[in-house]
């Protein structure tokens, strides 16, 4: 699972085992240990989301997701999920979810498990 954060957006890429997990088991995790302190994020399904939405706390990233719809996204053809989410503070944050595809140039990264880019058909 990668995360991206930029600005007032976050973008959550999955790869094909990690989607397949989500639909299957309701909630992925990952975590990223900078010494001291670990970052942790994750992406779980809940019965009580119509939209996509988001939590930080304790070092902590949880994107929820519908469950009605993320029990069959590994079976279906839908690459991405986006909510714009309006803040306790009144920003808005966007949020992107979607299907992490191959890259069109060389990179170091394992690609393995990404979804076949449709770009290169």
């Amino acid at each position: 699972m990668k995360i991206r954060i930029k600005g007032d957006s976050v973008r959550f890429r999955l790869t094909q085992t990690e989607v397949k997990s989500l639909s299957e088991n309701g909630k992925i995790y990952d975590s990223t240990n900078f010494g001291g302190q670990v970052f942790s994020y994750g992406v779980i399904l809940k019965s009580d989301a119509n939209l996509l939405r988001i939590n930080f706390e304790n070092n902590r990233v949880i994107l929820e997701m519908p469950e009605t719809i993320g029990k069959v996204w590994f079976e279906n053809n839908i690459i991405t999920y986006d909510h714009t989410m309006k803040t306790t503070s009144g920003n808005e944050l966007y949020i992107l979810l979607e299907k992490d595809f191959t890259c069109l140039d060389n990179t170091v990264e394992d690609q393995s498990d990404n979804y076949p880019n449709p770009k290169l058909s």
